[in-house]
C-alpha cells in the first residue's frame, strides 16, 4: 500500500496502475471501459509531472 518516497517510484506507480486499467489488468479496482487516463504529480522543489494516456 506504501511506497514511501524514493524518487521517481510514487509517479511511476501511478502510470502503471492506469495502463493496467487501460488493459483491463487492473483487478478488483478495474474500472469498466476505461480509454483515457489522467495521472498527476507534485515533487521535491515543485516539480509537477501530468501525464495523460489513451488506449489505442
Amino acid at each position: 500500500m506504501s511506497k514511501g518516497h524514493p524518487i521517481g517510484a510514487t509517479g511511476l506507480a501511478q502510470c502503471t496502475e492506469l495502463v493496467w486499467h487501460l488493459r483491463g489488468e487492473a483487478g478488483n479496482c478495474h474500472v469498466e471501459q476505461a480509454r483515457i487516463a489522467l495521472q498527476h504529480n507534485l515533487g521535491l522543489g515543485g516539480a509537477c509531472v501530468v501525464t495523460m494516456f489513451s488506449r489505442g
